[in-house]
């Protein structure tokens, strides 16, 4: 699930005389490393099942390896990342975007492909106009913060426990909210790292902010597109 990820440290804000077409420059680089992020995610997850190393792993332990490794790239990812070099910085974020295609294989034994290619595309143009709006607000949404992150662990709690009811209006329940939570995040996280642009960042603190900045809105997309999925994908037959 999507985290707040800001170890970074160096500004909360984006200074005055900060160079507009640094900024931009900034953001672009991390909304392509998201989106190649996404791309080699997709690719991966094809090959897997496409190819049945998905299905190979599914019948034995190794598949609790493809479903857990990411988050322990994230978890170390976030914690790590000031005491890593640049370069391995992004191998981390390369390698962590290709395990989660392998773990996301599995989407295409359940949904039918069409369905998934048109929630994608959803998700998509809900992902876009939410982020452009995050981007470009003059609304201070550090305020959204406190709620989505409550919101976001009720929704976990929540899974939890739904592992063991098996209920479906739960199961209904906790997609709705968690297509409000990552739509606000979306937002929220957008203007959070819009804010932590610097003009006078070094080199490797910059290429650091974009692998972080690149990482959470990938997380925003990617929780946003499963819950999406379980709403409104189709079932093969």
């Amino acid at each position: 699930m999507a985290t707040e990820l800001n170890p970074i440290p160096s500004s909360t804000a984006v200074r005055d005389g900060a160079s507009y077409a640094g900024l931009q420059e900034y953001m672009r680089a991390i909304y392509n490393t998201m989106a190649g992020g996404l791309a080699l995610t997709g690719v991966v997850a094809w090959l897997s099942f496409s190819q049945g190393l998905y299905q190979r792993l599914a019948g034995t332990p190794l598949i609790w390896v493809a479903l857990l490794a990411p988050l322990g790239i994230v978890l170390f990812l976030s914690m790590r990342i000031q005491k890593m070099s640049l370069a391995a910085a992004q191998l981390t974020y390369w390698v962590y975007a290709a395990l989660m295609g392998v773990s996301l294989a599995g989407i295409f034994l359940v949904y039918a492909h069409d369905s998934i290619a048109r929630v994608f595309f959803v998700t998509a143009g809900t992902f876009a106009a939410m982020s452009v709006y995050g981007y470009s607000t003059k609304t201070d949404l550090t305020r959204w913060g406190s709620f989505l992150i409550m919101g976001l662990f009720g929704i976990i709690i929540a899974g939890l426990v739904n592992l063991f009811l098996h209920s479906s209006a739960l199961q209904f329940a906790v997609s709705v909210a968690g297509v409000i939570v990552f739509v606000g995040l979306t937002a929220y996280d957008t203007q959070k790292i819009k804010q932590l642009y610097v003009l006078a960042d070094t080199g490797d603190t910059a290429g650091k902010k974009v692998v972080m900045g690149a990482l959470t809105l990938y997380l925003d997309f990617i929780n946003l597109f499963l819950t999406l999925l379980r709403l409104f994908g189709g079932r093969r037959s």
